[in-house]
């Protein structure tokens, strides 16, 4: 775009340590892990790796920094407010670097992360901002000579995991209601993509949040991730990633204080276009809704069911789209799609495309590796793709569109309910009573009609089914940030 920045295609790293109590740490271990550049697969950094020692230092400075009488628990709401206000635009100032290091770590254009991931970190923090001093209980008309009203008080310490995919609005979706509703908080980034987190980190320092609010602590799953899981002193966690993880989690928060826990987990979502549609710009949405963020998205529409009368057409029109889609790395200006954020990711996408092929789907164009270096995938498209094959099954979060047909509107709703899924869905269609029957009958949290992902931050986004449980975005994340306590006082008689 013509009013596009310039990156910064060598920003320097500023920031690999553990954050707690608003100061750097060097893992108590000592050890550390390299971060790698997707598109070179060269390293960028080592980072401090934190574990449980680290998490056990992190919690206790956020518990601390939660006590009553704390800076933080007598700070007016709208300071709060004021406070998350000024992070964003700290962020804001910095646009162009972080966008320039989420280049690097993540390997996503520069476009999609300056535009579309700091547009939207910033957006989410400013709304939630908003909110600080809006969280309200209410007065309750009980029986008898009594005063009744509820208090929606912070739940504690919140434990949050975010991915790889989104770095940046990942963490204003998790720290934008938990700060708003006066939690503290401890996070622990992607260990493929740590550095914005970190930077974002030393900001809320410069913001002038209170020492302790937000801890930083790059890791591990299975060691700092599980640490927060199951630490006694973790009111509540919050995690965003794979439903196998999610179960852990889960497991964990169960066996231990049964802290509260919202899950964001994976899908398989279904895009259903009928005949009446517009077909190019069916076309084009159902390509974006799969190919964006390199496929690396948890709510892709990753079924394209498309009914007979215009599949053939859908399909030709598809594979050409793909076909013309450019693949470099993140600061070519001209580039579309990035490398994969690994080398794991890379080679299960490769693995599934192979299974397809294997298993009889019409490989349209793709199927293979980008260039000799870097984690790139082809654009790849599949036709002919039946329910039972394992790329119409499982989430494969790479370039990979599955085109499937479908003849009547019920059929339709029985194959896209077909999963053990149901994050998000999408119809196109002309008939607002096609569009209405499918979204109240398709199992699934966000339905678009006519479009896809649209970015609504102020509406509540989160999964049936084996896609998670609780909310985030709007007014509902909050609820998940929230204790309600209800005060019951008597009354004078005469009152």
């Amino acid at each position: 775009m013509s009013d596009l920045p310039e990156p910064d295609t060598n920003p320097q790293i500023k920031y690999t340590q553990i954050f707690i109590n608003n100061e750097w740490h060097d893992s108590v271990s000592g050890k550390t892990f390299p971060t790698s550049n997707p598109a070179t697969e060269g390293k960028l950094a080592d980072v401090q790796e934190g574990d449980k020692a680290d998490v056990d230092k992190a919690v206790a400075a956020a518990r601390a920094a939660f006590k009553l009488g704390s800076p933080w628990r007598t700070m007016d709401a709208s300071q709060r407010g004021r406070l998350i206000y000024r992070l964003a635009d700290l962020i804001e100032r910095d646009r162009v670097y972080l966008a320039s290091l989420e280049v690097l770590d993540n390997g996503k254009p520069f476009v999609d992360a300056y535009e579309g991931d700091l547009g939207e970190i910033i957006a989410v923090l400013r709304y939630y901002a908003g909110w600080s001093d809006k969280v309200c209980g209410k007065t309750i008309p009980v029986d008898g000579p009594m005063f009744t009203y509820t208090r929606h008080e912070p739940v504690g310490v919140c434990g949050q995991i975010i991915p790889w995919n989104y770095p940046l609005p990942m963490v204003a979706w998790k720290i934008g209601p938990a700060l708003a509703c006066g939690n503290t908080v401890v996070l622990k980034p992607a260990e493929q993509t740590p550095l914005t987190a970190l930077y974002v980190a030393a900001l809320t320092a410069e913001a002038g949040f209170p020492p302790g609010v937000l801890n930083v602590v790059p890791g591990y799953g299975p060691t700092a991730g599980a640490a927060i899981a199951e630490h006694m002193d973790v009111d509540k966690v919050a995690f965003t990633g794979s439903t196998e993880v999610g179960r852990i989690i889960q497991q964990a928060a169960g066996r231990t204080n049964l802290k509260r826990v919202s899950l964001e987990l994976g899908g398989k979502s279904p895009l259903i276009v009928f005949a009446d549609s517009d077909l190019d710009v069916a076309v084009e949405t159902a390509h974006n809704a799969l190919f964006g963020n390199m496929g690396q998205c948890c709510c892709a529409g990753s079924r394209t069911f498309v009914q007979e009368a215009i599949y053939d057409e859908f399909v030709k029109k598809s594979v050409a789209r793909a076909n013309g889609r450019t693949v470099s790395h993140g600061f070519d200006p001209k580039v579309e799609q990035g490398p994969q954020v690994d080398k794991e990711q890379f080679d299960k996408i490769l693995a599934l495309i192979q299974n397809g092929k294997e298993e009889g789907a019409q490989l349209g164009c793709g199927g293979g590796r980008h260039g000799d270096k870097g984690y790139f995938v082809q654009p790849t498209v599949f036709y002919d793709v039946q329910d039972n094959m394992r790329i119409a099954k499982e989430e494969i979060f790479g370039p990979v569109q599955s085109i499937i047909k479908f003849k009547s509107i019920d059929e339709a709703i029985d194959r896209a309910n077909n999963t053990t899924y149901g994050l998000a869905a999408g119809v196109f269609t002309k008939d607002i009573d096609k569009a209405l029957t499918i979204a109240n009958s398709v199992q699934a949290g966000s339905v678009w009609v006519n479009c896809y992902d649209p970015g609504t931050l102020q509406a509540p986004f989160g999964g049936f089914k084996m896609s998670g449980h609780g909310r985030e975005l709007g007014e509902y994340a909050l609820h998940e940030y929230t204790e309600v306590k209800t005060v019951t006082i008597k009354l004078p008689q005469k009152c």
